[in-house]
């Protein structure tokens, strides 16, 4: 059986995650800031253990790499995200440098704090894959003037990823970069296109295909290449 770790996971599209992979007969580790908030987790069936993590927390993220100890982690769904400042206060105009701190340390530095913390656990896998749900936000091709702070953040995550399948790709240790859609979450609104079950679903059909061939690859939720 294999095993998942979703960073993320108490709602939104991590939650709809658990679901996907829980289904599924994995054995996934679901992680967030306040499990004893998380009542949602506790209702999804299967092989699902809830754990403490701020990503953003380094001696929060070494606590989760100790308890798992030695134990291989096959898939690491880099989810967790916030959008950081109000629109207002991330802009060309104006900027609040204290929230774009915040958005850079969960959304880049988070996943590459996990990353480097289980490094000896994916390793141990014999099919280790490194999933990151960014954004298109965060895409050079996308000229959109809106949320510089949050955008800023993904592109950094793009770069670090698409480095980092390089040299991992000898270790057999996969990775990519997944755009999510535009997901009736908190974050992108009700008005939003997908719902956040058909984007999970997408998300692990995208993940599926992920090899050692196409290591490195920034997709769609639904499978198509997106551009950088």
């Amino acid at each position: 059986m294999p095993t998942v770790l979703i960073t993320g996971a108490s709602r939104g599209i991590g939650l709809e995650l658990v679901r996907c992979y829980a289904d599924g007969s994995a054995s996934v580790i679901a992680c967030c800031r306040h499990p004893e908030a998380a009542t949602a987790l506790g209702t999804i069936a299967g092989d699902v253990t809830v754990m403490p993590l701020d990503v953003a927390d380094a001696a929060s993220v070494a606590a989760l790499a100790a308890s798992l100890g030695d134990r291989p982690v096959d898939i690491l769904i880099n989810n967790a995200g916030i959008s950081g400042p109000s629109y207002d206060h991330q802009s060309v105009y104006s900027m609040d440098f204290d929230g774009w701190a915040e958005a850079f340390a969960v959304n880049a530095m988070g996943p590459v704090r996990m990353l480097q913390a289980l490094m000896s656990n994916l390793k141990a896998s014999h099919d280790a894959r490194v999933v990151n749900i960014t954004s298109q936000m965060g895409a050079m091709s996308l000229d959109m003037t809106v949320a510089y702070a949050y955008c800023t953040s993904k592109a950094a995550l793009n770069k670090f990823m698409r480095m980092a399948a390089i040299e991992l790709k000898p270790q057999g240790i996969k990775v990519c970069l997944i755009h999510p859609g535009w997901v009736q979450t908190d974050m992108g609104g009700p008005n939003a296109e997908i719902t956040p079950e058909a984007s999970a679903q997408g998300i692990v059909r995208v993940v599926e295909g992920l090899n050692a061939d196409n290591t490195g690859s920034f997709w769609k939720w639904n499978g198509e290449t997106h551009d950088w």
